[in-house]
């Protein structure tokens, strides 16, 4: 039974299922299925028209993590297509601009964008159905526009002041000042044309010819610092994932620069906790979950960069031996404030999230992002592409930090995704968008599905918290907070406060993720999909 009152039915499909934040998404793809296609040629469509119909979340100019279960081979793949800092962007040039935290937003705050590398790599090496073919809904839907649904026209009105700086955002997000409302009808032709070059030419039409040459002048035109071989440098990572065994699932998580690990850190840590036998939303299992997400977002803090620039022992923080050193930090029935630091043992808010699975037992798990909502806010003139802030968002100017920003430098990436299989074959697929809350939310996720015995949609709408800060440059040194959900029971809040955490109940509404979430019963080969009722998504199947 639902724990809040916004709730909504799940889902049931023999043959197809996606959840996705944007409805005309998810009829996408499931009409690719119906037509004959995979989950992973459904994937495909759903990411280009999640990038034209969300807006402020996601586009051509962010970046994706993917993780694709192939039933056939039983493997999984990571695909990890973020970019890197522009060829001028040195962390001494923004400290002798007197800046001590990077620029939020504009040109100095983008990175390169990884989004259409991301498309090719996965119809490369998974897809069945031309990639025109695949890419045309979205090209439809940027040339003759879609209606903007409630959630997105507040995020626009929210975020007029920012459309507004840059010329070439405001011709295509304002008119007469204003940003669209609920149900207005938005087009994007210059966004339509560039799908269509990317669809005709791929990767390389985006990354190495006059449209990667025509999105740095225009970013170089508003102060940035790129040269176009930063965009011709440009290449998806295709590789294995991460991954740690909970329970009997083989949990599954998007390799760095993704956070991703934190997630599998943290299932370590209470891998050796009965949570079986604590109630889920209890005092005594947020107090737990919480503690473990403190030892991990520590450990990334202090060590995490990008790894063709930063060694730091990956293998050795998702080891056994380190779990059970950091498991013996938790205190039972004590909140727990700074973690000591322990040398790792050696080793051998914006965004969107979608999944896709299929009556064959293939499954697609999708996160991409423009970092904050709409990004830098900068658009390239005539592209119709509005470009991330990850640069802006992610990088430190520290000296000696492992995030420090440097030219072709990858930021650590807060975008995440998850996928289990239980006896090799695919048991969950989830995430969310929430930047350095996706790995929390995945967590409470998870354990109330493995652990508590929760229905997908309970899941997915029971009270989330949020333990706060994370790691974000700009906010990593601020006073810790428990934020919880309104519906959280009162003597949860009351037991946890009495435990020592700075609980604050967030306003009903607030912002605290939108999963989505597809879990799969081999028993009687039924597929589930939960959509989150906190966003405008929907989970469809047939």
């Amino acid at each position: 039974m639902s724990i809040t009152s916004l709730a909504r039915s799940a889902v049931f499909g023999q043959h197809g299922v996606v959840s996705s934040n944007s409805p005309l998404a998810a009829s996408v793809g499931l009409r690719v299925m119906q037509d004959g296609g995979t989950a992973f040629d459904a994937a495909l469509a759903v990411a280009a028209v999640e990038s034209v119909a969300i807006v402020p979340m996601c586009g051509l100019g962010g970046d994706s993590f993917i993780l694709a279960y192939d039933a056939k081979s039983g493997a999984v793949t990571n695909i990890n297509s973020s970019g890197t800092a522009a060829a001028g962007a040195d962390a001494e040039y923004y400290r002798s601009q007197g800046l001590a935290l990077m620029p939020i937003q504009g040109p100095h705050s983008v990175s390169v964008p990884g989004e259409a590398a991301a498309w090719e790599a996965m119809h490369r090496r998974f897809c069945t159905i031309p990639f025109a073919d695949l890419l045309a809904p979205a090209i439809r839907y940027a040339a003759s526009g879609f209606p903007v649904p409630p959630r997105l026209a507040r995020t626009f009105a929210g975020n007029a002041e920012l459309l507004s700086r840059f010329r070439a955002t405001a011709d295509v997000y304002l008119t007469n000042g204003r940003p669209p409302r609920e149900g207005d009808v938005l087009a994007n032709p210059d966004l339509a044309n560039t799908i269509r070059q990317v669809a005709e030419g791929g990767a390389d039409a985006f990354y190495r010819g006059p449209l990667a040459a025509q999105m740095v002048a225009g970013l170089n035109n508003a102060g940035a610092r790129f040269a176009e071989s930063d965009f011709n440098a440009h290449q998806a990572d295709v590789t294995e994932p991460i991954s740690v065994n909970y329970r009997g699932h083989r949990v599954y998580q998007t390799r760095p620069p993704s956070q991703g690990f934190l997630l599998l850190e943290m299932l370590n840590i209470i891998g050796g906790h009965d949570l079986t036998s604590m109630t889920p939303n209890s005092a005594d299992a947020i107090h737990l979950l919480v503690e473990a997400k403190k030892i991990a977002y520590s450990d990334r803090n202090r060590l995490a960069g990008d790894p063709d620039f930063v060694d730091w022992p990956l293998d050795g923080l998702l080891s056994s031996e380190y779990a059970d050193m950091r498991r013996d930090q938790i205190h039972p029935f004590q909140a727990g404030d700074e973690v000591r630091p322990l040398t790792p043992v050696d080793g051998h808010r914006d965004t969107t999230y979608f999944c896709v699975a299929d009556g064959a037992g293939n499954a697609v798990s999708w996160i991409h992002s423009l970092s904050n909502a709409f990004g830098s806010g900068v658009v390239a003139p005539g592209t119709g592409v509005l470009f991330n802030n990850r640069a802006g968002r992610g990088f430190s100017l520290e000296p000696g930090h492992p995030n420090v920003i440097a030219p072709g430098k990858r930021t650590m990436h807060t975008l995440n995704c998850y996928l289990t299989t239980v006896n090799g074959a695919v048991a969950i697929v989830g995430g969310t968008p929430g930047g350095d809350l996706q790995p929390q939310c995945a967590l409470q996720i998870l354990t109330g599905l493995i652990d508590g015995g929760i229905k997908p949609q309970d899941a997915v709408e029971s009270p989330r918290w949020h333990s706060f800060p994370g790691t974000d440059p700009a906010t990593v040194n601020r006073p810790g907070e428990l934020r919880v959900e309104m519906g959280m029971p009162d003597d949860t809040i009351r037991d946890l406060t009495r435990m020592g955490h700075n609980v604050v109940q967030n306003p009903l509404g607030s912002y605290i993720g939108r999963v989505q979430l597809i879990t799969r019963d081999p028993r009687r080969n039924v597929l589930t999909g939960a959509s989150d009722p906190r966003g405008d998504g929907q989970a469809v199947a047939y």
